[in-house]
């Protein structure tokens, strides 16, 4: 009895790990069965099967790489990416800068004159402004100098360049697509390792420049980098914000394919029980079998414009409306992130269409913004454009040149005045201890204190005589 018992309990713990084994077995399999399924869609599909996170790209519809074709269509076709490029270009360059030899007090010198009027000859400051606008889409710009010194432009500019600034013959701006390095300095005992050995241009590989016909190799000597860094390693001031820019549009084109589809409505056909076929295809002047194929294209007809109609013997004919959310809350949240991805104050990014302005501290962190890209990104380029002028011989190497640039912090005219007018207000209400004088009101104004012969009459006889003392 007791060897029954044992045998019949040995055969159960048998079976308990018989099913234990297979259970293991199953579950071993599953991880294979699953593992292999992952390894082989990541591999199939790019994506990565195995986390545990989405994959956001995927899921939203976001590119996995940019470059800069992505960019400039991004630029050309968004006109919310074109407006943030525009605005910053424009506030930056408010006011074009001088370069100066002197203090910007001083008179200027026959040099400081000869070079204003060259550069403008060149439109020099038009084509630094458009080189500043390739160089924020791309991930930098080139400026492509053309120098009359009887070489070509693959050749180095030795010594000096007869002629002084006359010189300097062109200035070509040039997008990232069009100018590329074709060869690095790779000798580790060169000066210039691991810079740009030569450059290749070729005008005609931008959208809508494919009548233009230059291309050419480029020495570096005859190319300035505009970007953050100075060189080609670097990015468009547009990728931070590209998802958000995406995102933007998804909404504004579903916004107004929907009010489209919603003008034209959704139609629902219901065909009478009473309908007699065949003679709804004999009107229609097709066979049976092609019946609903005709009602088909009807209804495309109808769908490719608001004026369209077809006939509905037979047929009743109702329209589906949707309610359609209102998708300005939807566009604010990305456009909140193009506004931290770009630096720019929400309200100057959307503009004064809403009758709603900037406030003063948006316009005041606004120019900080731009005084900065003006001093770490453009007065570096100018300073090197200078450096080569003087290096071939356009500029007097005596001296210091210096770049003076307008401040973008300064009151605006009417700002001024309404500034003069509250000191005025403010000493009207203290006649017996006036806060203000006369002169700092009007220098608050930008005017020149006045002089005692300015308050006379001047056909009064001592007005000459005050006229002379206020010259001592």
């Amino acid at each position: 009895m007791v060897d029954m018992v044992r045998s019949e309990a040995a055969k159960r713990g048998w079976q308990t790990r018989r099913i234990k084994n297979v259970l293991n077995d199953m579950m071993v399999n599953a991880g294979l069965t699953a593992k292999a399924r992952s390894n082989f869609l990541s591999e199939f599909t790019g994506l990565d099967f195995k986390s545990p996170k989405h994959n956001h790209y995927f899921d939203f519809g976001y590119p996995t790489s940019l470059n800069f074709k992505s960019f400039f269509e991004m630029y050309t076709r968004m006109g919310l990416a074109h407006g943030v490029v525009e605005r910053t270009v424009e506030k930056t360059w408010e006011t074009v800068p001088q370069l100066l030899q002197t203090p910007a007090d001083d008179d200027e010198t026959v040099l400081e004159t000869t070079l204003r009027k060259r550069l403008r000859k060149l439109r020099f400051w038009q084509n630094m402004v458009e080189l500043d606008r390739r160089s924020m889409v791309g991930a930098y710009a080139g400026l492509i100098l053309r120098i009359a010194d009887n070489k070509r432009f693959n050749e180095p500019v030795d010594g000096k360049v007869p002629g002084g600034l006359d010189g300097l013959v062109e200035v070509i701006p040039a997008w990232e697509g069009q100018i590329t390095v074709s060869e690095f300095d790779s000798d580790e005992r060169s000066p210039t390792y691991g810079l740009p050995k030569m450059y290749q241009f070729n005008e005609a590989n931008i959208a809508g420049t494919h009548n233009k016909t230059r291309s050419f190799d480029v020495h570096p000597d005859r190319v300035i980098i505009l970007s953050d860094s100075g060189t080609v390693h670097d990015r468009s001031a547009l990728e931070p914000a590209y998802n958000a820019f995406l995102d933007c549009e998804k909404v504004s084109g579903a916004g107004g394919e929907g009010f489209w589809k919603n003008a034209k409505g959704t139609m629902i056909l219901e065909v009478d029980k009473e309908a007699k076929i065949q003679e709804m295809a004999k009107a229609m002047n097709v066979e049976v079998s092609e019946l609903f194929d005709a009602i088909g294209e009807q209804i495309k007809d109808v769908n490719t414009g608001l004026d369209q109609g077809f006939m509905a013997q037979g047929i009743n004919v109702k329209r589906h409306d949707v309610s359609l959310p209102s998708p300005e809350y939807f566009f604010n949240a990305p456009l909140q992130i193009i506004s931290a991805a770009m630096s720019i104050p929400i309200k100057i990014l959307k503009g004064n269409e809403t009758g709603e302005r900037a406030s003063t501290e948006d316009q005041n962190q606004w120019a900080k913004t731009n005084m900065a890209r003006r001093a770490n990104r453009i007065v570096p380029f100018l300073d090197d454009f200078l450096e080569r002028l003087i290096e071939w011989g356009m500029l007097d190497d005596k001296g210091e040149w210096d770049i003076h640039w307008d401040s973008l912090m300064e009151d605006s005219p009417a700002e001024k005045m309404g500034f003069a007018k509250q000191m005025a207000e403010v000493n009207q209400s203290n006649p017996s201890q006036p806060p203000f004088t006369h002169d700092e009101i009007r220098e608050r104004v930008g005017y020149e204190p006045l002089k005692a012969s300015d308050l006379l009459d001047p056909d009064d006889d001592h007005a000459d005589k005050l006229e002379e003392d206020d010259d001592d």
